[in-house]
Parts: structure tokens; sequence; C-alpha cells
């Protein structure tokens, strides 16, 4: 067992077969300015370029052992693909990451009536993405797993209109904005097999605008759900739920979303999360990913990553993307913590 590879680790861990220790990886954003130079990229430069996205996203394992590389890097891909205007950064020496700035949604009509283009995978940089996981593949993916992440509908509506507006639908106009996200499904369930067919190992849908620290766990179960469910349904590699904020209010409702594991971050209470929904279904974090891994020290770290291994999560995996600029000691402390430790903190039987 100790002569497992990352990439055998994690694809055993989902298929239920006894693993040595807990993986250390992750399904959002990771990549390190300290990759960035070791190519002499701008973070700007990387999101439409294959090989820079694919170099930029293995270096994280290269330079510290991550156990997993993951592409795209920022929020914007859907939602660009659909008509948005992307706004990269490109003149900006600042680190930023894109955001959308010309949005597609401007009126209630065109919720549920905006175009879905049949060419689809060829719009935007959707085709990128898929020529960086095909060399990532390639080059490390014999290593590692290979992973990649979509929005889900929720997240991605806030990414065509206005966020604050669709919040407020959401309290008294739920039937628009149910038809709304169940073709925002659609929108996702396009994608999904392009970005298989080119290798991605797993696939992370991330929710994290759905988050109830502003939506009641009503209104999650009965508008953020049906979605989520009908996208499980259509994804065919192992499949991973992330959302953020307190989500001890919805874990068991996320369970039973269809999910092969669920993401959670350093809001959410993990003890109280397995007396829940107990010790069998898969649970990743929950490693703050800005006030420990950027703003901590090495010992910051070690206490961080040596919680959630007691508090039982099954990978060590950060709440939200790296932040670019954490520094190179902090993520290879955490790395090298569950290398040490994962085995002694905990143990995965195989299930079945």
């Amino acid at each position: 067992m100790s002569g497992l590879t990352p990439r055998e680790r994690v694809l055993r861990l989902f298929e239920g077969k006894e693993v040595d220790r807990p993986a250390c990886y992750s399904g959002m954003g990771n990549v390190t300015t300290a990759g960035l130079e070791q190519f002499g990229y701008k973070l700007a430069e990387t999101h439409g370029d294959a090989g820079k996205m694919a170099n930029a996203a293995a270096s994280s394992y290269k330079l510290f052992g991550y156990e997993c590389a993951v592409v795209p890097f920022d929020l914007c891909v859907e939602a660009e693909a659909l008509g948005c205007v992307m706004n990269p950064y490109e003149e900006v020496d600042m680190l930023l990451y894109p955001t959308i700035k010309e949005k597609i949604i401007h009126e209630e009509a065109d919720m549920t009536t905006f175009e879905i283009p049949d060419n689809l995978t060829e719009r935007g940089r959707i085709p990128v993405v898929a020529e960086a996981i095909k060399m990532l593949k390639a080059d490390i993916g014999k290593e590692v797993p290979i992973g990649t992440y979509l929005l889900g509908p929720f997240t991605l509506a806030g990414q065509l209109m206005d966020l604050n507006e669709l919040f407020k639908l959401s309290f008294k106009k739920q039937k628009l904005v149910a038809e709304m996200l169940d073709r925002l499904a659609d929108v996702i369930i396009k994608i999904i097999p392009y970005y298989e067919a080119a290798g991605a190992d797993y696939i992370c849908i991330r929710e994290m605008g759905a988050t109830t620290d502003i939506l009641s766990p009503r209104v999650f179960k009965s508008l953020i759900q049906p979605p989520l469910i009908k996208i499980a349904q259509n994804i065919n590699v192992p499949k991973i739920l992330h959302i953020c904020g307190s989500t001890n209010s919805v874990i068991t409702v996320m369970q039973e979303s269809g999910y092969d594991a669920l993401s959670i971050e350093q809001k959410n209470d993990m003890v109280k999360t397995r007396a829940d929904i107990g010790k069998e279904p898969l649970v990743f974090g929950a490693l703050d990913a800005y006030n420990v891994l950027v703003n901590g020290t090495p010992e910051d770290v070690r206490n961080a990553t040596v919680k959630c291994l007691e508090d039982g999560v099954d990978a060590v995996w950060p709440g939200c993307d790296i932040w670019p600029t954490a520094p190179v000691q902090n993520l290879k402390t955490m790395v090298d913590t569950v290398k040490e430790l994962g085995a002694k903190k905990w143990q995965r039987k195989a299930v079945g």
C-alpha cells in the first residue's frame, strides 16, 4: 500500500478500496506564483494558452508534491462561452483573477430565454481547458490524477446576471430562478463529456455561490439541489460537490445529491458533519486556503493539517482556491504533514 502513486491513491479512494493514507489534493485552483515564475509567466497569460495553463498546473506537483493537477484557474469559462465578456487583466501588474465585465442577462425575461449555443464546447476557452487536460495527462497523468471543475448552476447564474438580483429573486420568484438553473444545468451537462473525453480523472462542481450564509436550508433543498442532482447523473468520472460557507445545515442534502464526495471549507464543523452523515461518505477539506496557507507560518499549516486529519477528512483539501502567493514552504508543509501523519491519524477500510 505504501507504494501507491497519488493517482492510484485518489482513484482507489473513490472506488471504495483501502488506501494507505488520505490524499493531499484539490478540485480547485492551485497555481502558485513560484510555479509561474519558473516559466516566466504572468497569471493573465495562462488563461487562454493551453500549454502555459498545463505547465503552470503541473508545477504544483513538481514543486511541492501536491497530489493533483487542476485546470482551469478562473471562474469565467462557462459564462464566457455563453457570451459574457471576460476581463483577464492582462495590462495590470497586480495579481488578479479574471472577472466578468459584461453580463448577458439584464432583465427577468432574459433568465429563461438566453441562448445555449449548439457549438458550446467550441466557444470561448472551453477548448483551451480541454487541451490543457490532454497535455497534463501526457505529462504527469500516470503519476497524479488530473482534475477539472465547472461552476454549479446558481454560481454560474451569478456570473450571467447581477448577483444581488439573483439572491432577491431566489426568495421572491423561485419558479423563475428554478427554470433558469435547470437550463444552466443543461449547459454544464453539455461540457462534462468534453472534459471527460480529454482525460479528466475527476470533476468538481463548485456551487460556492449557493452558500447557506445567505440562502436558507429550505431554499437550498427546493432550488439548489434539483439541478445538482441532474448534473450528478450525467458525470461518468468521480464527482465532487463543493459548497462554501457553513454547510452543516445542508450537509445531509448535499450527501443526498448523488456525488461521490463532498468538499467543505473551514466554516464547516467537520466533527458534526461526521455525526450527521456517518463515516462512510467521502468528505474532503477543510484547510483554510488563505488565512493559513497564505498568511500562516509552517507551524500554523502543520497544526491545521493535523486537525483536518483528526476531524476525519478523507483528503486534506483546501477549502477554496489557493491564492498564488502562498509560500511554497507552507504548501510543502501541508503535503509533508499528510504524508508523515496521515496513516497514523486516519485509516479508511475498503467499503463492501
